[in-house]
């Protein structure tokens, strides 16, 4: 089944594009040094620092106004990225496919080199980033591309789709599958709403073109 990106994501892009030269001092959410923390924002920044190459940037500048919510959330994160019971080529595969979708760079540029790290082939990345369904894909992958592009774009999953999914993962593998993807979607609406670039400056996913 050929699948296609969501063309209403081309709005996510425009949202993010218009980021580009945006000063710290013209950001809707300023860059928070540690020195500016409360001690419940502090609490959580201590944990995210231990495991995040972002340091307090990106969605955390974003998460911190909420503290609370941030510390769920990065419990949340915790489990979905480093005790998940999907395979991690899998895992991070399901991320770059939201980081795609919603044209996010912050999600894109953090999770491409752990992706390939963890063995997705260079090539399916690269489809993806230029937005095509991946032509080389491993049948396990090809399997997570169309149920977590169905449920991101369709807002369901076809029998078809979720019976292939069954011949890889199991239920519970199944279940997080969708809770990273879906958690992921809230990254993106963080940085979205936020004007949240990437700490370089680059953008590595183009805009995506109208289908």
């Amino acid at each position: 089944m050929q699948h296609h990106l969501m063309a209403s994501a081309i709005v996510c892009a425009g949202v993010l594009l218009a980021t580009a030269g945006r000063s710290a001092e013209e950001k809707r959410f300023p860059q928070l040094s540690v020195d500016q923390l409360t001690p419940a924002q502090h609490a959580v920044a201590d944990e995210v620092l231990k495991v995040s190459s972002l340091g307090i940037q990106g969605p955390y500048n974003v998460m911190l106004r909420s503290p609370e919510m941030a510390a769920r959330l990065v419990a949340l994160f915790d489990y979905l990225r480093f005790h998940t019971s999907v395979p991690r080529r899998l895992n991070e595969f399901a991320i770059l496919i939201q980081a795609r979708l919603w044209t996010s760079q912050v999600e894109w540029k953090a999770h491409y080199p752990l992706a390939l790290k963890a063995g997705l082939a260079p090539a399916v990345a690269e489809d993806l980033r230029a937005g095509r369904r991946p032509a080389s894909m491993q049948p396990d992958e090809a399997a997570v591309y169309d149920l977590c592009m169905e449920l991101a774009t369709r807002h369901e999953a076809s029998d078809a789709t979720f019976n292939e999914a069954r011949k890889y993962l199991n239920d519970q593998q199944i279940v997080d599958l969708v809770a990273v993807s879906g958690s992921y979607v809230t990254v993106a609406m963080l940085l979205a709403a936020g004007q949240e670039p990437t700490p370089d400056g680059s953008r590595p996913l183009p805009p995506l073109a109208e289908k």
